[in-house]
């Protein structure tokens, strides 16, 4: 399983607005992928109540994962969705 910790760079955390550019770009990745609050139970990337659920803050750690069968496709997907989150980007880049 592939794995990222990374601190939200939003200021508002993942809630409306940043938590919508998320799930885009994780739905965008073609392969399953989870985000968990340190230490709590994961929830699925894609889906915008269970991103919204996690009430995660801005500057607080968050755990990216995937358990793709191709590793090499879950390593990139967990970089590009770890630069977004970190960065706190307004919009999806054209990577994504």
């Amino acid at each position: 399983m592939a794995e990222r910790r990374v601190t939200i760079g939003w200021a508002e955390g993942l809630h409306a607005r940043p938590a919508s550019i998320f799930v885009r770009a994780a739905t965008a990745a073609g392969v399953p992928v989870s985000v968990a609050r340190a230490g709590g139970a994961p929830v699925n990337a894609a889906s915008m109540l269970a991103v919204l659920s996690l009430g995660a803050e801005g500057g607080e750690e968050i755990v990216l994962a995937s358990t793709a069968a191709d590793a090499a496709a879950a390593e990139a997907a967990l970089d590009r969705l770890a630069k977004l989150v970190s960065e706190g980007l307004e919009e999806l880049p054209e990577t994504v």
